[in-house]
């Protein structure tokens, strides 16, 4: 039922946008589905009270409440909303206020109006909303149909149901933007089964959660996920995160604050090379999708930066910056999971060969994973997983090779994911080889995993690629071997030949008859 809601939702959303580019409409839609599920929440709430407070049986109950109008005034009290967690909503901004004023022409300052009553309600969300509508270069009409489109969205009346779907809203849109904006997406959006391969290996339970370039926020709400799902509490972790894009940056701060996840993204939107927001953090737990390749990232005063511990990243590719902030802000028992492009694993342009060496050699590097194509929206370049350590518990000197590059589901024409099971299986082995209790014991699996001593990957130029160290795959004790399939091939191939030459024959017999000479 959900997923025939997003298609008809975005179908509807995108006919709206007439000539808009993807990427500027974007923020009108998400903002819009913001309010309506702030404003969802807030009449659900208010319900449950209109009952509750007056039930002499309810721990709310309020024995004035008998009277309707302190019943009107107590359901205007602020505590009894931010109590449970939901944020306080003014008359003014409340989506029944902004759905009846949908066909005005001054719609979009309407808009504006209310987003700027809920962020002096609610502090948490200053800085945070985007005032776009007034200024929004759609054709008349199209933002009250917007407007209309989104009122058919029902959050309903259970906070996590409603969360849930906003999330999966959410996750669909940004999916569907990332695919209309072609290569510029890929800074917004992380496809999920990444994020989710991410968390199933760092498993981060506890502790400070760091993202250096957080994007919409998508690994921290996968890493809610992951929590919840195995018995633990959002208060266990602290989120960091930090993000140079002005309007993603307010995308991630919208998908946290609804969740009610305490939350750091800094001052404010800055790039994480020259303005580090965090620059004493040690995580415990760091989980990145850096833009890939970026060329256009250095700056003079990154010269002798402290983060470059294992050498001088060059100035034309950012792929072993990122690396080394990570590593720079990782605690000492802390775990990182980075997604990067494959020619980070075996590059050794302008000192890239010799930072990997390095960086092997200090042992900092656990797990490699290749991983299949078409995975992203917007890019076909490969991409691998890096997992990186301080301090290995077990398996001191060697790096766990995972080779996933067969182990996709196409879900389109041009897109692939990982499903579930191979997540599962992936993180599985990864906790097997780290000797992680009731993982089972770890074995190596001949075109998929095999752990490796460091001696031996330097006998490979320090190069990272899994598909060099894991070998070809173990065919069945009945297939043919070599000599013998290599017969059966040359047998078939002379066979076509000679058939391809009967059928020659025949045709220049019957072009003959025709009176065409050869």
């Amino acid at each position: 039922m959900l997923e025939d809601i997003k298609k008809k939702l975005w179908a509807t959303a995108d006919k709206l946008r007439a000539n808009m580019d993807a990427a500027e409409y974007k923020h009108l839609v998400l903002g819009l589905i913001f309010v309506k599920y702030i404003s969802d929440t807030f009449a659900a709430r208010r319900a449950e009270l209109s009952t509750r407070l007056i039930d002499p049986k309810d721990d709310q109950y309020y024995e004035a409440g008998a009277d309707a109008v302190l019943l009107a005034e107590l359901l205007e009290d602020r505590d009894y909303y931010t109590m449970a967690n939901v944020f306080w909503v003014p008359e003014a901004a409340r989506w029944e206020s902004i759905r009846a004023a949908a066909k005005q022409r001054d719609i979009g300052k309407r808009i504006d109006d209310a987003l700027t009553l809920i962020e002096v309600e609610n502090p948490k969300l200053k800085g945070i909303l985007d005032k776009r509508y007034a200024r929004a270069q759609l054709p008349d009409g199209k933002l009250g149909e917007l407007v209309d489109l989104v009122s058919t969205i029902g959050f309903g009346d259970n906070p996590s149901v409603a969360r849930d779907v906003l999330g999966q809203v959410y996750e669909y849109f940004l999916g569907q933007f990332a695919s209309a904006e072609g290569k510029k997406g890929g800074q917004f959006y992380t496809p999920a089964s990444i994020v989710k391969t991410l968390v199933a290996v760092l498993a981060p339970h506890h502790g400070k959660v760091y993202d250096p370039c957080c994007g919409s926020g998508g690994m921290f709400v996968q890493s809610e996920k992951f929590i919840e799902a195995h018995g633990g509490k959002l208060g266990d972790v602290a989120i960091f995160g930090q993000e140079s894009n002005p309007t993603t940056w307010r995308l991630a701060a919208m998908n946290l604050a609804i969740r009610g996840i305490d939350f750091n993204l800094g001052r404010e939107p800055q790039d994480t090379f020259t303005r580090d927001q965090h620059p004493d953090l040690r995580a415990d737990f760091i989980l990145a999708n850096p833009p890939f390749n970026i060329s256009d990232w250095w700056h003079a005063s990154l010269t002798g930066d402290p983060r470059w511990q294992y050498g001088d990243p060059p100035q034309g590719n950012a792929n072993y910056a990122w690396l080394q902030h990570i590593l720079h802000h990782l605690k000492p028992t802390g775990r990182a999971g980075i997604v990067l492009a494959n020619g980070s694993m075996s590059s050794s342009q302008n000192n890239e060969g010799q930072i990997r060496a390095a960086m092997v050699e200090a042992d900092v590097v656990e797990v490699m994973i290749a991983l299949p194509g078409q995975l992203f929206f917007n890019t076909q370049i490969p991409a691998c997983l890096w997992f990186l350590t301080k301090q290995k518990s077990k398996r001191k000197g060697e790096v766990l090779f995972i080779d996933a590059r067969k182990l996709a589901t196409m879900i389109s024409r041009v897109q692939s994911e990982l499903t579930d099971a191979v997540i599962e299986r992936i993180a599985g082995t990864v906790a097997a080889w780290r000797a992680e209790p009731g993982a089972g014991a770890y074995e190596d699996i001949a075109g998929f995993c095999r752990s490796v001593p460091l001696s031996e990957i330097a006998q490979h130029g320090h190069v990272l690629t899994p598909g060099r160290y894991v070998g070809a795959e173990e065919v069945e004790d009945n297939d043919e071997d070599f000599a013998t399939k290599m017969q059966q091939l040359t047998e078939k191939l002379g066979e076509q030949m000679a058939k391809g030459a009967e059928l020659d024959q025949l045709i220049r017999q019957k072009l003959g008859g025709l009176g065409y000479e050869f």
